[in-house]
């Protein structure tokens, strides 16, 4: 038998990819897309780094789990190259500039948000998010929705949302069984379904040999149980003191600990990306019974993270800072308090994706291979588009009522229907679109005023 390949030794030396990790989380615009497709351009078609199967085996299991999988990808790839300490690097370098620009946004917001400039730029911002919301729906609908199974999850998942109020983890779950037992009976039915949406716009790879070619073999990319165990052992303990911690500083009542219950829950269910996270986040903290902010605010932490780099899920640390601030923590100001939600939120959020990567990986082969796994996912898939309709009705009747019923704000009507059309039809590139209207909206309320 012909031995495989080996990767022993690093080839990428550690400090030239460190360099990168750090200049990704600078710019990582254009959400998921954008960022795999940046990623791919640099690792496999620039820099050689890995080769084109290896890239597309990585974010075909990074697609399958809750969570940001443009972070999680990045996650993959580091530790590929250099283990669970390149892991870790390339995921917190991914995330944290917009943790920074993203709490120095939300403070703005939250203590000058009705200076005419502030209002006016998100008078323009919320019209544009609704539009990026309808175009990733379009995008992933036309993506999923494959066979009239798949529109029947979608209709069903919509009405369970929207009308019935069921909460999104019951939907997604629900969808899984129907997936699992239609393609038990059904096979043709749910195969169809595409999961990953970003494979079929990948260039072909170069004639350079990359350094982790698709039949490289690696020591640590091979299962091990005692490895497994120390993870979980590991992950287990890395979750678990901060929440000790936050219990012993202000009591186990207070809305830190509730926000950090929350968010770990919310980290495990969040398939389908960020717009469906924030369908199922928005449904939980503006109604009881948290009550956390209003349903006008999380359109408006949606437009802040669109404006700043790294995965749209940072939504949630907005989300985690106004609560905060909304409600804060008995001996805390406002602002103490908002950090340390914003600090609690993004923790709890993206914990579990280190440590999907970490235990799961040595795994991919086997996830990939089962026929069940597919089926379950098509129709998950197919019940997010659903969601996410669910979160285009609620984001755009704010917006386009946002003085009330029988009150229609004709620019914003107007914003949304332009930003639309230069994002479907002419592509052009998500943030230009978000400060285009966050300048029109400054604009428009000078000349109003």
């Amino acid at each position: 038998m012909k031995d495989e390949p080996r990767s022993d030794v690093q080839n990428v030396p550690f400090a030239e990819a460190f360099r990168f990790w750090l200049k990704l989380g600078f710019i990582s615009f254009g959400g998921p897309a954008g960022q795999i497709a940046i990623m791919h351009k640099e690792l496999v078609e620039k820099r050689r780094w890995m080769g084109e199967s290896r890239f597309l085996h990585a974010l075909n299991y990074c697609m399958l789990l809750p969570g940001p999988e443009a972070q999680q990808l990045a996650v993959y790839i580091g530790w590929l190259m250099h283990k669970t300490l390149g892991g870790i690097v390339a995921g917190v370098f991914f995330v944290l500039p917009s943790v920074i620009i993203l709490l120095v946004l939300s403070y703005i917001y939250a203590a000058f948000g009705h200076l005419p400039a502030v209002d006016g730029a998100l008078a323009g911002f919320k019209p544009v998010v609704v539009a990026i919301v309808v175009e990733a729906l379009l995008k992933i609908g036309k993506r999923a929705l494959k066979r009239w199974v798949h529109y029947g999850i979608a209709a069903a998942a919509f009405v369970a949302i929207f009308v019935v109020n069921v909460p999104f983890p019951l939907i997604v779950f629900a969808a899984a069984i129907v997936g699992l037992v239609g393609m038990h009976f059904l096979p043709a039915s749910f195969i169809a379904a595409e999961k990953k949406p970003d494979a079929t716009d990948i260039s072909p790879e170069a004639d350079r040999k990359p350094i982790l070619s698709d039949d490289t073999v690696q020591d640590h990319t091979v299962p091990n149980r005692f490895r497994l165990f120390k993870i979980l052992g590991v992950g287990a303990i890395l979750w678990i003191l901060p929440f000790l911690a936050l219990i012993a500083w202000n009591g186990s009542q207070n809305l830190h600990v509730e926000e950090y219950k929350f968010f770990s829950i919310s980290a495990l269910v969040t398939f389908g990306g960020a717009y469906a996270v924030l369908a199922y986040v928005t449904q939980a903290v503006t109604a009881a019974p948290y009550n956390w902010i209003t349903p006008t605010q999380a359109v408006d932490g949606l437009a802040l993270a669109e404006t700043t780099p790294g995965p749209l899920i940072m939504v949630l640390q907005f989300v985690g800072f106004m609560a905060a601030w909304n409600n804060p923590v008995a001996g805390m100001s406002p602002l103490v308090s908002g950090i340390v939600g914003a600090l609690v939120t993004t923790y709890a959020t993206f914990l579990p994706s280190f440590l999907f990567i970490f235990v799961g990986a040595p795994y991919i082969e086997k996830l990939r291979n089962s026929r069940l796994l597919t089926g379950a996912l098509s129709g998950v898939t197919a019940a997010v588009v659903g969601v996410i309709l669910n979160l285009a009705l609620v984001f755009g009747l704010a917006v386009i009522y946002d003085s009330g019923p029988g009150t229609l704000n004709w620019f914003a009507v107007a914003v949304s229907v332009a930003a639309f059309v230069v994002l479907y039809r002419f592509k052009v590139d998500v943030l230009l679109v978000v400060l285009g209207g966050g300048l029109l909206g400054i604009i428009y309320t000078f000349a109003a005023g």
